[in-house]
């Protein structure tokens, strides 16, 4: 049987700005017709890894293919303009001397309809309005529109949501998600943004120093995480210091069961918020400090060999500061082997 072409394949793509190594060795495939979100801390590529699929920067090594064309690594790399990739950048980016409807119409090829574009994004009856006469949330729609218009093998989204304030940016971003699905759209959406990874994409790759350390669906990436580096960056964590053994880490918190494979010695044990709980049972603590968020309360608790463990508590919380309570944990966790120079302890805000 015949493997199917992917929309995007970036393979050994390695990038060095003077002294500085960007991208060492990059794999990237994006399944034709899915959404893959690149994540990542500032810094570690992202931005690089796609301009060079939308050929605005060279690779010093490795491969780009798009819809099975090799466009970069070859002996002449495919320009820009030949290369039918979509770009929609933080802002839109809109000509704002253009209507809305001449905004679609640009780089569309003929026998295109403006009026269908904005029907798929919702903006039907606006070709007429000017980008300054609608709000934020329509001129990321109106970017998305002609992007589409002109019919990209794929689209790629770099941060399109981060000028946006945060009840629009969940909305558009949920709206732009399904409108690509519902269009069969390739994308590539770059980010530092977890929860629109993970809620959003079909797929996430997580890149850390310059190389794709992960590549799967979002669960995959939040329930069985790679490495200790990847645990760290997708999700809330907790993490306990202890030893493992067959598979079970002696901890301040008990005996744990690994979800992931770990060698004897050393290990830092990986919580989520969920794993946690007060209850009848388990560790006794002591309560140092509880923030109320609303929907759930965060509750900070010192075990009693001093180790700081935070967790959620749904909705409200009548516990007192200095209070003592029982923590356990429910399910297997994460562990992996010590790093060297030891490993880090406390923790941010749980699910924050």
């Amino acid at each position: 049987m015949t493997e199917p072409v992917a929309g995007v394949a970036a393979l050994g793509v390695q990038k060095v700005f003077g002294e500085r190594r960007v991208l060492t060795g990059a794999d990237l495939v994006v399944p034709a017709g899915s959404m893959t979100a690149v994540l990542g801390p500032s810094g570690c590529g992202k931005t690089t890894l796609l301009r060079i699929v939308a050929g605005f920067t060279d690779p010093d090594a490795g491969t780009v293919r798009i819809a099975g064309q090799l466009v970069a690594g070859g002996r002449t790399p495919v320009p820009v303009h030949r290369r039918r990739v979509g770009l929609m950048p933080q802002e839109g980016a809109l000509f704002p001397h253009l209507s809305v409807g001449a905004n679609v119409a640009f780089g569309m090829p003929r026998g295109g309809s403006v009026e269908e574009w904005l029907e798929v994004v919702g903006l039907q009856g606006m070709a007429d309005a000017r980008p300054h006469e609608i709000s934020g949330g329509q001129q990321q729609r109106v970017a998305l529109a002609r992007a589409l218009a002109a019919r990209p093998k794929v689209l790629l989204l770099d941060e399109p949501f981060a000028a946006l304030d945060a009840g629009l940016r969940t909305r558009v971003r949920e709206d732009i998600a399904t409108i690509l699905r519902d269009t069969g759209t390739t994308a590539v959406l770059v980010t530092h943004d977890q929860a629109e990874a993970l809620s959003l994409a079909d797929s996430v790759a997580l890149l850390i120093d310059g190389t794709v350390a992960q590549h799967g669906t979002p669960a995959d990436l939040y329930e069985r995480p790679s490495s200790l580096a990847a645990a760290r960056f997708v999700g809330a964590t907790v993490e306990l210091t202890g030893t493992a053994s067959a598979g079970v880490v002696q901890t301040a918190l008990g005996r744990l069961r690994s979800a992931v494979p770990v060698a004897d010695g050393a290990a830092v044990v990986v919580l989520r918020p969920e794993h946690l709980r007060l209850g009848a049972g388990g560790v006794p603590a002591r309560v140092t400090a509880c923030r109320f968020y609303g929907a759930d309360t965060a509750v900070e608790v010192a075990l009693s060999d001093g180790t700081a463990v935070r967790m959620r508590h749904p909705g409200r919380t009548d516990l007192a500061v200095g209070g003592v309570v029982t923590v356990e944990v429910a399910g297997d966790v994460l562990a992996y082997p010590s790093p060297a120079g030891g490993q880090r302890m406390s923790l941010g805000e749980p699910g924050r």
